[in-house]
């Protein structure tokens, strides 16, 4: 997009050439006065005066540039260079000269530099420049603006100026291959967990409407009929997308652990998230499962250990209330949103309230399925276990009927008082994988234990294994588990 032509300029000074001729035009004056030439005179006033004059041409006229910046591809992958094209424009005629700088973050390294005009220009007469930048860590960074020196066509001047704006550059966490999946719920190559749902808006649990025009008769429900007394139809069921659940924890308290962290952001410029070694994997685990379940065919919804959008804090997503990734944009729009998000301060959270629902908590009605735990009874007016992590708000968003898929829970540090609130979610679900990010698994095993009991798949791994690999001996886990006279 176009930035302003002009944000900030210094004043005009004179270079190395102009003071070189101030120089020369004060000698030709003395020159004059000794000798008495009014020839020497003249040329030193003409020597004196022409850089002065040339400085303040630069002044008077300022130089105005509309500037350009384009990236290909529009959003960046860590580790994956980035081709930035720039194109400079000079709004007004300029026949002089500039030494342009690209601005960037620290993390780019050193800014290019290149010179105004370009040694070959558009019909436009913009000056088109391209250069490669290369990001490990994923964030939002802001490139430009470009930064100028111009001189007058005779060189004796410089002015320096801020030209055009900035753009917002996203670098996206890479997604992990993933190994087939075995867990329940994920059957079939592309995760046809087909759902029969009524194809209106509505998602009443009623089979017939009232006749509407152009309606074909074969669809007309006699009985219902005779008993309403106007024509009744049936109406169409549609076959909806199945949907899972990755349920991100968000909070700074469990990732403080790990080698690295104290380290991590010693070297991190503004641009980069609050983050942790823990909380990397964490990110580039919800990154690359999402993206695995996206391409088996579902729906995914992503949530906070709040149950509130598990975006809403991030600065890079494109609509930070938006919590379902669906369609063919699904896996760039994830990974778009988890570009910039960071760690939550404890006191953000603790005071964060879950995200608001149109009806109140009820438990789930009908029998309860074999070898699961019943669910407690829960309070449906609002308190301190609602806005609890992994808390009531979660398992209410689990029990809506749309999203009664697979649940998988990514977290840090998980306290065994974490681990009880976390363990009935369970049996909203038909399958809850839970992986623990920990450098000391063994600290663990009570949370694990807890889980396990509970019907979840749950698994310690430590931020030096790779995703691939955890996902892997989680999905063994599981299938052990679905062994006949298994036992937890």
């Amino acid at each position: 997009m176009r930035k302003p032509a002009l944000l900030s300029a210094s004043r005009p000074a004179l270079t190395g050439r102009g003071w070189g001729l101030v120089a020369s035009g004060v000698a030709a004056l003395l020159g004059a006065q000794v000798l008495g030439r009014r020839d020497l005179l003249l040329l030193g006033v003409f020597l004196v005066l022409l850089p002065l004059v040339c400085a303040l041409a630069l002044r008077l006229l300022k130089p105005k540039f509309s500037v350009q910046r384009t990236f290909m591809p529009s959003t960046a992958e860590t580790g994956t260079p980035v081709s930035v094209g720039l194109a400079v424009r000079p709004v007004q005629p300029f026949g002089g000269t500039a030494r342009m700088t690209e601005e960037l973050p620290a993390r780019f390294g050193t800014s290019p530099e290149f010179r105004f005009p370009a040694a070959r220009a558009d019909s436009s007469h913009a000056s088109r420049y391209e250069y490669r930048l290369r990001s490990s860590r994923r964030g939002l960074y802001r490139i430009g603006p470009v930064s100028a020196g111009f001189l007058d066509p005779f060189g004796l001047a410089v002015a320096r100026h801020t030209i055009g704006g900035t753009d917002e550059l996203i670098v996206k966490p890479v997604p992990a291959e993933l190994p087939a999946a075995v867990l329940h719920g994920l059957r079939g190559s592309d995760g046809s967990v087909s759902t029969r749902v009524q194809g209106v808006p509505s998602q009443d649990d009623v089979t017939t409407r009232e006749y509407r025009h152009g309606d074909p008769m074969r669809r007309v429900h006699w009985s219902a009929t005779a008993r309403h007394g106007e024509l009744m139809v049936r109406q169409e069921e549609t076959v909806a997308t199945p949907r899972a659940t990755l349920v991100l924890d968000q909070r700074e308290s469990s990732y403080e652990q790990g080698f690295l962290s104290p380290f991590w952001n010693e070297n991190a410029d503004d641009a980069a998230p609050a983050s942790s070694e823990t909380f990397e994997w964490a990110v580039s685990a919800v990154m690359s499962v999402g993206a695995d379940l996206l391409e088996r065919g579902f729906a995914v919804r992503l949530l906070d250990a709040l149950a509130r959008p598990g975006l809403l804090r991030s600065p890079s997503a494109a609509d930070q209330g938006a919590d379902i990734f669906t369609g063919a944009a699904a896996v760039s729009d994830l990974g778009e949103g988890l570009a910039a998000l960071g760690l939550e301060q404890a006191a953000a959270a603790s005071s964060a309230p879950a995200t608001p629902r149109s009806r109140p908590w009820r438990p789930a009605t009908g029998p309860t399925p074999a070898g699961a735990h019943p669910l407690p009874e829960r309070s449906a007016s609002p308190g301190p276990a609602a806005h609890r992590p992994f808390g009531d708000a979660l398992v209410e968003a689990l029990l809506d009927g749309r999203h009664r898929g697979p649940l998988v829970v990514i977290t840090g540090a998980l306290s065994e008082e974490d681990a009880r609130t976390l363990a009935p979610a369970a049996d909203a679900v038909p399958s809850a994988l839970a992986l623990v990010i920990t450098e000391r698994p063994a600290a663990a095993a009570a949370q694990l234990a807890l889980l396990r009991a509970a019907g979840w798949t749950a698994e310690a791994v430590a931020p030096s294994q790779p995703v691939a690999a955890a996902w892997s001996g989680a999905a063994e886990q599981a299938a052990a588990l679905s062994q006949p006279g298994h036992r937890p």
